[in-house]
Protein backbone atom coordinates (compact mmCIF):
# COMPACT_ATOMS: atom_id res chain seq x y z
CA UNK A 1 0.00 0.00 0.00
CA UNK A 2 1.25 3.06 -0.83
CA UNK A 3 2.18 6.33 1.04
CA UNK A 4 -0.61 8.42 -0.71
CA UNK A 5 -3.33 5.64 -0.39
CA UNK A 6 -2.68 5.15 3.40
CA UNK A 7 -3.04 8.62 4.30
CA UNK A 8 -5.91 8.80 2.15
CA UNK A 9 -7.59 5.67 4.16
CA UNK A 10 -6.92 7.38 7.18
CA UNK A 11 -8.05 10.63 6.53
CA UNK A 12 -11.46 9.28 5.24
CA UNK A 13 -11.57 6.90 8.97
CA UNK A 14 -11.46 10.38 10.62
CA UNK A 15 -12.96 12.15 9.09
CA UNK A 16 -15.93 9.67 8.78
CA UNK A 17 -15.52 8.51 12.29
CA UNK A 18 -16.10 12.46 13.35
CA UNK A 19 -19.31 12.69 11.58
CA UNK A 20 -20.82 9.56 12.82
CA UNK A 21 -21.61 11.32 16.13
CA UNK A 22 -23.97 14.21 16.37
CA UNK A 23 -25.07 14.51 19.90
CA UNK A 24 -24.34 12.42 23.01
CA UNK A 25 -22.85 8.93 21.96
CA UNK A 26 -24.62 6.05 22.88
CA UNK A 27 -27.41 8.10 23.23
CA UNK A 28 -29.30 6.31 20.62
CA UNK A 29 -30.03 6.38 16.78
CA UNK A 30 -28.28 9.45 14.91
CA UNK A 31 -29.61 11.79 12.57
CA UNK A 32 -28.44 9.50 9.41
CA UNK A 33 -31.93 8.02 9.48
CA UNK A 34 -30.64 4.68 10.70
CA UNK A 35 -30.76 2.75 13.50
CA UNK A 36 -28.01 2.85 16.11
CA UNK A 37 -28.95 -0.71 16.62
CA UNK A 38 -30.94 -2.41 18.93
CA UNK A 39 -28.53 -1.56 21.78
CA UNK A 40 -27.73 1.65 20.92
CA UNK A 41 -31.64 2.82 20.29
CA UNK A 42 -32.13 1.60 23.85
CA UNK A 43 -29.46 4.32 25.31
CA UNK A 44 -28.45 3.90 28.74
CA UNK A 45 -24.97 2.30 29.94
CA UNK A 46 -24.92 -0.13 27.05
CA UNK A 47 -25.38 2.33 24.14
CA UNK A 48 -22.13 3.64 26.06
CA UNK A 49 -19.94 0.78 26.19
CA UNK A 50 -20.68 0.30 22.85
CA UNK A 51 -20.01 3.99 21.42
CA UNK A 52 -16.51 3.43 24.05
CA UNK A 53 -15.95 -0.09 22.34
CA UNK A 54 -16.52 1.49 18.45
CA UNK A 55 -14.25 4.52 19.41
CA UNK A 56 -12.04 2.41 20.61
CA UNK A 57 -11.75 0.15 17.40
CA UNK A 58 -11.20 2.80 15.28
CA UNK A 59 -8.43 4.94 17.46
CA UNK A 60 -6.77 1.21 17.27
CA UNK A 61 -7.29 1.23 13.85
CA UNK A 62 -5.67 4.38 12.98
CA UNK A 63 -2.84 3.89 14.98
CA UNK A 64 -1.64 0.79 13.44
CA UNK A 65 -2.54 2.45 10.17
CA UNK A 66 -0.38 5.66 10.89
CA UNK A 67 2.49 3.19 12.67
CA UNK A 68 2.23 1.46 8.89
CA UNK A 69 2.42 4.80 7.64
CA UNK A 70 5.75 5.88 9.52
CA UNK A 71 7.24 2.29 8.70
CA UNK A 72 6.84 2.55 4.60
CA UNK A 73 7.97 6.39 5.05
CA UNK A 74 11.09 5.58 6.76
CA UNK A 75 11.71 2.46 4.43
CA UNK A 76 11.45 5.09 1.40
CA UNK A 77 14.44 7.10 3.41
CA UNK A 78 16.78 4.93 3.93
CA UNK A 79 16.38 3.70 0.40
CA UNK A 80 17.19 6.97 -0.78
CA UNK A 81 19.77 7.65 1.65
CA UNK A 82 21.06 4.70 -0.43
CA UNK A 83 20.47 5.49 -3.30
CA UNK A 84 22.50 8.92 -2.82
CA UNK A 85 25.74 7.09 -1.43
CA UNK A 86 26.06 5.21 -4.27
CA UNK A 87 25.28 8.48 -6.67
CA UNK A 88 27.96 10.34 -4.12
CA UNK A 89 30.24 7.06 -5.17
CA UNK A 90 30.01 7.45 -8.47
CA UNK A 91 30.12 11.11 -8.78
CA UNK A 92 33.24 10.57 -7.10
CA UNK A 93 34.72 7.92 -9.11
CA UNK A 94 33.91 10.34 -12.43
CA UNK A 95 35.76 13.00 -10.95
CA UNK A 96 39.09 10.70 -10.37
CA UNK A 97 38.74 9.66 -13.85
CA UNK A 98 38.38 13.36 -15.42
CA UNK A 99 41.29 14.22 -13.42
CA UNK A 100 43.27 11.07 -14.80
CA UNK A 101 42.36 12.30 -18.42
CA UNK A 102 43.55 15.73 -17.99
CA UNK A 103 47.07 14.52 -16.64
CA UNK A 104 47.13 12.44 -19.51
CA UNK A 105 45.99 15.12 -21.83
CA UNK A 106 49.06 17.40 -19.87
CA UNK A 107 51.90 14.38 -20.41
CA UNK A 108 50.67 13.76 -23.99
CA UNK A 109 51.49 17.48 -24.49
CA UNK A 110 55.22 16.98 -24.14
Amino acid sequence: MSFVSVARLSSRCISIRMSSFLGDPGAGAGKSGGSGGSIREAGGAFGKLEAAREDEYFYNLQKTQLKGLKDQIQKEIEHHEGQMRNHQEVVERHKKRISELESEEVKAKF
